[in-house]
């Protein structure tokens, strides 16, 4: 009989977390790892501006970041998928997480996108997005939020204020 092949997402994924989209991100990313039991790290990055040194630590006393952090950590665990985590603080969150990625050797990076309107009501992008999809040295995944969701809160798993600019 023929050996079925194995189906497998990526060997090493590196998640960036923002509290609008990580629930969603976290049990895609839970649901991928699961069928070719690939390695999650979690990252989510406080973004530090030039009144603040990069040596200060901003992010260690934040506890809206580490919240975003211990929700992602309870979510793999329901779904029974190791979850290693890490705060970092830069100056931009889309070269903290290419670089992360670089660092970590991943091959796939996964990253939600609030959905969001400027003014006038065009959809907003941002700029952490196309950085990363213009300079990540491996796969990535782009989850969108659903339009509207972004005022929809659940009681069980509600949104957690991002700190600074971390939002994508």
């Amino acid at each position: 009989m023929p050996h079925e092949p194995t189906i497998t997402p990526f060997r090493r994924a590196l998640l960036g977390l923002t509290a609008q989209t990580d629930v969603a991100v976290v049990r895609l990313a839970c649901a991928l790892a699961r069928l070719g039991k690939g390695e999650l790290v979690a990252v989510h990055v406080v973004e530090v501006d030039w009144t603040h040194d990069l040596s200060e630590d901003i992010a260690g006393h934040n506890e809206a970041a580490a919240a975003v952090l211990d929700r992602a950590e309870a979510i793999a665990e329901r779904e029974g998928v190791t979850l290693r985590t890490e705060l970092i603080q830069a100056r931009d969150v889309g070269a903290a997480l290419v670089d992360e990625a670089a660092e970590r050797d991943a091959d796939q990076l996964i990253v939600g996108l609030p959905y969001r309107q400027k003014f006038g009501g065009d959809f907003a992008i941002g700029r952490t997005i196309p950085y990363i999809l213009q300079n990540a040295p491996c796969s990535v995944m782009i989850l969108r939020q659903p339009m509207g969701a972004q005022d929809q809160k659940t009681p069980a798993e509600p949104a957690v204020a991002a700190s600074g600019r971390a939002a994508f």
